[in-house]
């Protein structure tokens, strides 16, 4: 049996439609940042003695929309690398699950690496990269630790659609605050939305027309250290992603009002001279960067808001990993 941990990663710039559904391929490159406080565990076992996967997610029998998910990774890992045994996966997250929190992104990089490693195969950071990404897309970026950028590609099969570590930044000291308003599963995943988006929201081209200069500004903001242009760039480019699936027909909104009210929040703290920047996955729960120096005081002005459940203050996190016995 083979322990995995893999940690979630907010992007800061997005990623947000698919050129291939069924291969996860994106129709933009995007950077995320890998988060300490929020990982998955998961342990995997090849049984010769299971005649069907089994899948335990949180300590309980996954549900079927979860466990057919895991089940169709698991076939192409079969298919791919010739392992003609099941599996028995038990996988934990010490984060709310499927509320926007990027769980699909550690959670498959976790199953990535553990079946895999649980196998014998030691892959190289940008096949497994490459593999995490059939569970999700986001999880391709969870195998690094730091910024990483995924990168579209051109090619059909998605031979070139993996992502890679980014230097610019490495040792630049940021804190991200994830702003807790609602920890149960979002009623309308990210896969879903982004696909109505890119059908019907008139919006979408101007979505993918600004995105490449978002990636060149946000990485050169990273190599000068540059956290007003970092945070600028960054919560622009999540309200743009926002502004257009707003604008699908009908209207694709992850926001509750609470996620305005915090918003509205972290405009008026950093009017008042503490530098703070918001960024907003599919979903309602708010992450805020910050430099380390205001954390504190940013934290407990966030945990004093109404309808804030928790607020969970993450580092840069490590890279996907074998937990050692």
């Amino acid at each position: 049996m083979i322990e995995a941990q893999a940690h979630s990663n907010i992007a800061l710039i997005k990623y947000w439609g698919k050129r291939d559904q069924t291969l996860h391929l994106p129709t933009n490159s995007s950077l995320s940042l890998t988060l300490d406080a929020l990982y998955t565990r998961t342990q995997v076992e090849w049984r010769s003695d299971l005649s069907a996967d089994h899948i335990l997610l949180n300590g309980e029998v996954a549900a079927e929309r979860q466990a057919v998910k895991v089940r169709h990774f698991l076939d192409l890992v079969r298919e791919h690398y010739g392992i003609q045994r099941f599996a028995w996966i038990n996988s934990t997250n010490n984060f709310p699950t499927g509320a926007g929190l990027a769980s699909s992104a550690s959670g498959f990089a976790a199953l990535a690496l553990g079946a895999t490693a649980a196998a014998g195969l030691q892959l190289p950071p940008e096949e497994l990269s490459r593999l995490a990404r059939r569970g999700s897309g986001s999880a391709s970026r969870s195998i690094y630790g730091g910024f990483a950028q995924w990168n579209k590609g051109s090619q059909a099969d998605g031979r070139d659609s993996y992502a890679v570590p980014v230097t610019e930044g490495r040792d630049f000291p940021l804190r991200l605050v994830v702003v807790v308003l609602e920890s149960r599963p979002k009623a309308l995943s990210s896969s879903d939305g982004m696909r109505h988006t890119v059908n019907t929201s008139p919006l979408y081209s101007g979505w993918l027309n600004s995105v490449d200069a978002d990636l060149r500004q946000i990485k050169r903001a990273l190599a000068e250290h540059d956290f007003v242009s970092l945070g600028q760039i960054a919560e622009h480019n999540a309200l743009k992603m926002h502004a257009t699936a707003l604008a699908s027909q009908p209207a694709v909104m992850y926001w509750q009002p609470e996620t305005l009210a915090v918003l509205q929040a972290i405009w008026r703290i950093r009017a008042e001279g503490l530098p703070c920047y918001a960024t907003i996955d599919a979903g309602p729960n708010v992450k805020v960067l910050v430099q380390p120096i205001h954390t504190e005081a940013l934290a407990a002005e966030l945990r004093a808001l109404p309808g804030v459940q928790d607020v969970i203050v993450c580092a840069p996190g490590p890279a996907a990993h074998v937990v050692q016995p």
